[in-house]
C-alpha cells in the first residue's frame, strides 16, 4: 500500500501491535479477569517475535493496569 499524501500516522512498533492484540483479547473475554496469560515462550512462538518484543508488550499492558505479574508464576489479567 502506498502512503497517501498528508498521512502523518507513524508506523507502529511490533510490540504496540501485540499489546493492542492482547488488550483486545482481554476486552473480548478470551482472557477474563484473573486468568493467566500464555507464557513468554508461547507468546514468542504465537507472534513470531523475540523475547524483548514480548517483554515490551507485557510492560505496556502492565502500565495500562490490565495485567499483574507474579514473579516465578506468570502474568495474570487484572481483576
Amino acid at each position: 500500500m502506498l502512503p497517501t499524501e498528508g498521512n502523518t500516522v507513524p508506523p507502529r512498533y511490533r510490540y504496540e501491535q501485540i499489546a493492542d492484540d492482547l488488550a483486545e483479547r482481554i476486552a473480548t473475554g478470551e482472557f477474563p479477569p484473573g486468568s493467566k496469560l500464555p507464557s513468554r515462550r508461547e507468546l514468542i512462538e504465537h507472534y513470531g517475535v523475540t523475547e524483548p518484543v514480548i517483554d515490551r508488550a507485557m510492560q505496556v499492558l502492565r502500565i495500562k493496569g490490565m495485567t499483574e505479574t507474579l514473579p516465578g508464576v506468570g502474568v495474570f489479567v487484572a481483576e
